[in-house]
């Protein structure tokens, strides 16, 4: 079996890789810098010669030779990466008939649990949504604690109203249902710290990235300081990263993104070293059902998986992108058992959604100054 071509298709916010192989099976990856998904882009149509006429059954020889050709590093290398291992990993799983996860392993658990997103832009709107959430069976929800306008409020506004929105949640779906905080990296150090002792009578299950991920040191500095437990890592690309950011203390929940830290080759080594620290994995996924499908095989295969992160796939476009969707009941998503990923892209709607290129609306603070994002 040998690759024919590699094909990108730009799609709404995301960006799909298809390998098709010169026997007619085709496998798919995608993208998960979902920012600057042209950027993947590029370095993919740089790949893609090296790929041509290549076994893609040689999954890590490809990705060693991919990611040691230069020595460039960053989002867009990998998630290039990660888009090509996942798609050789759905072709190896077509090819023997069997899914990902068994190639990986086996099962570890026969359902994966979700955490679904809820929001609003009102306490009562966040009450609402959060309450529905449980009401259709999830277990965890997951929601932003601020007001649209954070950025030109004071500090002590930001947490009186950070504090009364996570208490009206608590109150609203009650015990037995988790709190995923997520701080979006609004916060300096030193609020990030205030704000979690606050939190901390709420018991959320874990308190997402309070602060930019450009120092392993910082978060683990946060994490020394506060009673709840940090989730951080979606933004890192290497297994060297996230052994840093566990050596620094500054995690208690790992968030590899699939589409971005080099695929389910890399993600599960990454696994295996938070394992060693014993340490769970959350994996991050704000794109596409395809991006869920290979957090599912992954979530299946490693021992200290512990939630799914899910924004929802009933709606369009996303309902649309798989030709049958993933199953979802009560909150946890079966695991498929057809080969590969278990999915099929629906290729006919996909290269009919116009690309959504982003806009640059960078939030400001009231002075005019950069407020992060």
């Amino acid at each position: 079996m040998r690759i024919e071509r590699v094909e990108t298709l730009l799609a709404g916010r995301w960006l799909f890789v298809a390998i098709h192989t010169e026997d007619g099976l085709t496998g798919v990856g995608e993208v998960g810098l979902h920012a600057y998904p042209e950027a993947s882009g590029a370095v993919l149509d740089v790949w893609a010669p090296y790929l041509e006429g290549q076994n893609p059954l040689r999954i890590e020889h490809h990705a060693q030779a991919l990611y040691r050709y230069a020595h460039f590093r960053g989002a867009a290398v990998g998630g290039a990466l990660a888009a090509i291992d996942i798609a050789l990993w759905d072709l190896a799983g077509k090819h023997y008939g069997a899914p990902v996860y068994q190639l990986l392993g086996g099962r570890c658990r026969d359902r994966i649990r979700l955490y679904m997103h809820v929001g609003g832009s009102t306490v009562e709107a966040l009450t609402r949504s959060a309450t529905a959430a449980v009401e259709a069976g999830f277990t965890a929800v997951r929601f932003t604690p601020f007001a649209a306008d954070y950025a030109s409020q004071r500090f002590d506004k930001i947490l009186a109203e950070a504090v009364a929105r996570v208490a009206a949640v608590r109150d609203a779906v009650g015990t037995g249902t988790d709190l995923c905080v997520e701080i979006h990296r609004h916060l300096q150090p030193v609020d990030a710290i205030a704000l979690a002792q606050e939190l901390a009578q709420f018991r959320p299950f874990f308190y997402e990235d309070p602060t930019l991920p450009d120092s392993v040191q910082t978060m683990g500095d946060i994490q020394r300081q506060i009673p709840i437990p940090v989730a951080t890592g979606e933004r890192l690309h290497t297994i060297q990263e996230f052994r840093e950011l566990l050596v620094a203390g500054g995690a208690s929940y790992i968030r590899p993104d699939l589409c971005l830290a080099g695929g389910l080759t890399h993600c599960k080594k990454i696994a295996a070293v938070a394992e060693s620290f014993h340490i769970g994995v959350i994996p991050h996924n704000p794109l596409s059902p395809l991006s869920t499908a290979a957090c599912i095989q992954l979530a299946t295969c490693i021992p200290n998986f512990t939630l799914q992160e899910y924004t929802g796939e009933d709606q369009p476009p996303k309902r649309d992108v798989l030709i049958e969707p993933l199953k979802i009941e009560r909150g946890y998503i079966a695991v498929p058992e057809g080969p590969g990923l278990g999915v099929e892209l629906n290729f006919d709607v996909l290269r009919s959604l116009p690309f959504e290129r982003r806009t640059i609306d960078t939030p400001l603070h009231e002075d005019g100054s950069i407020a992060d994002r």
